[in-house]
């Protein structure tokens, strides 16, 4: 994607995805299903067609093909490390998904533990960061919840009591995927300092609408996914330089045994590889500036507030719909994702959602993996919520649309 100054024209930047020119029974489609995955720019798709067409080959040859392959996974890493604004690419290491690869490195820490250490993960999270520490529970390791409160904020008092000399880790997502609530992980981080416990931050959510700097958190293992800021489905782990290196994942002996690679289960799946590094760089041709990082820091800032802006809107006109009830805190809060979750008096959010596809606005209705929180609130008893995102590629036809859609159906 051409470079271009923000504010950037959205109309244009939608001309990127094929996906939003899409009609069904001659209705455009309304794409409000971003955090379980956005659409995909043409980039990208080139990318992975690329690859395939020219490169497609296992790595570590000796042959030209081999020898672009290595390239390219270390020129990914390179990017996601700017993307993350970690010191090296060597800190980077690819999985099937933030799942699996929370699930091995689950599984490498508790090597280091003892029955009677203690973990703690929150009643927001996703499973992915949830059930893997869970397990550990088998292992004779203590697995302790930092509540939410009811409006969808983490209780900061109960984290400050629950973290203490026997902690070995923290496992927090810095976004919620339900509330959009953006924790503060900062304040995490100075509590495990003070009794020497990791910090694990799940960014699935985050990474797509923020500018993300694991040196600035000072955290040490951060997970993401590739598929929820425009890319492929590949999962993204970073560990604090030197720090893996410390750790015994589950591996082949043939496999490379120093980080980055150690983590690494089988061979990668180098087209989608090919699809991260172009959606990181189409996220940067969005900024400004020479480098990078520059470009992704700035490329951001346009999405943070385009985001920002489309879901205000979005709220507000629900806001005023007769019966909705809202799960997350409003817009008011200085950082918040834009994401949006509500629950109506008598409707369900499945028949909600099903109503809206028959008009292909495209919405989620249940827990979406967040089900501790559904649990916790009452809401699982509803069936959930339903959940409407917006992404870099949401635009003010997408709002008056989806509000005039959802007036229809709640004043039958």
């Amino acid at each position: 994607m051409s470079s271009v100054h923000a504010p950037i024209d959205v109309q244009q930047l939608r001309t990127h995805f094929p996906s939003l020119s899409r009609t069904v029974h001659d209705e455009i489609i309304t794409y409000l299903d971003g955090p379980a995955g956005t659409q995909v720019p043409i980039e990208v798709i080139k990318a992975i067609s690329h690859y395939y067409k020219t490169s497609n080959s296992n790595s570590h040859g000796y042959f030209t093909t081999a020898k672009e392959t290595d390239l390219l996974l270390q020129e990914t890493r390179n990017a996601v490390a700017d993307f993350l604004n970690a010191p090296s690419g060597d800190c980077i290491s690819f999985g099937q998904n933030m799942t699996t690869l929370n699930f091995s490195l689950c599984n490498a820490l508790v090597k280091k533990w003892n029955p009677g250490d203690e973990v703690l993960i929150t009643q927001m999270d996703h499973e992915a960061n949830r059930q893997p520490w869970i397990k550990l529970k088998d292992q004779g390791i203590v697995v302790k919840e930092i509540n939410m409160l009811p409006t969808g904020v983490l209780d900061y008092e109960d984290a400050s009591k629950k973290i203490n000399e026997r902690t070995k880790l923290v496992a927090l997502g810095w976004a919620s995927n339900i509330t959009g609530t953006v924790n503060d992980v900062r304040l995490i981080r100075e509590l495990t300092k003070q009794v020497g416990a990791y910090l694990l931050l799940d960014a699935v959510h985050y990474a797509a609408h923020f500018s993300t700097d694991v040196q600035a958190v000072d955290c040490d293992f951060l997970l993401c996914s590739a598929y929820k800021f425009y890319g492929p489905h590949v999962g993204l782990l970073y560990c604090r330089q030197g720090l893996l290196d410390t750790l015994d994942p589950d591996r082949l002996r043939t496999q490379a045994q120093e980080a980055p690679y150690r983590i690494e289960t089988g061979t990668l799946n180098h087209a989608a590889i090919a699809g991260v590094k172009a959606a990181i760089n189409f996220i940067a041709g969005l900024g400004t500036g020479n480098q990078l990082k520059n470009k992704l820091k700035t490329g951001f800032e346009f999405i943070a507030g385009h985001e920002r802006a489309m879901a205000s809107m979005l709220y507000d006109g629900i806001k005023k719909m007769p019966g909705i009830h809202f799960f997350g805190t409003d817009f008011s809060n200085s950082e918040r994702a834009p994401t949006i979750s509500f629950y109506h008096d008598t409707l369900s959010a499945q028949e909600i959602c099903k109503q809206l596809a028959e008009k292909q606005v495209q919405a989620w209705s249940g827990h979406f993996y967040a089900i501790r929180s559904t649990e916790v609130t009452g809401l699982i008893e509803r069936g959930g919520v339903t959940r409407m995102g917006i992404s870099a590629y949401t635009n003010t036809a997408d709002i008056h649309r989806t509000l005039d859609v959802l007036k229809k159906i709640l004043y039958k």
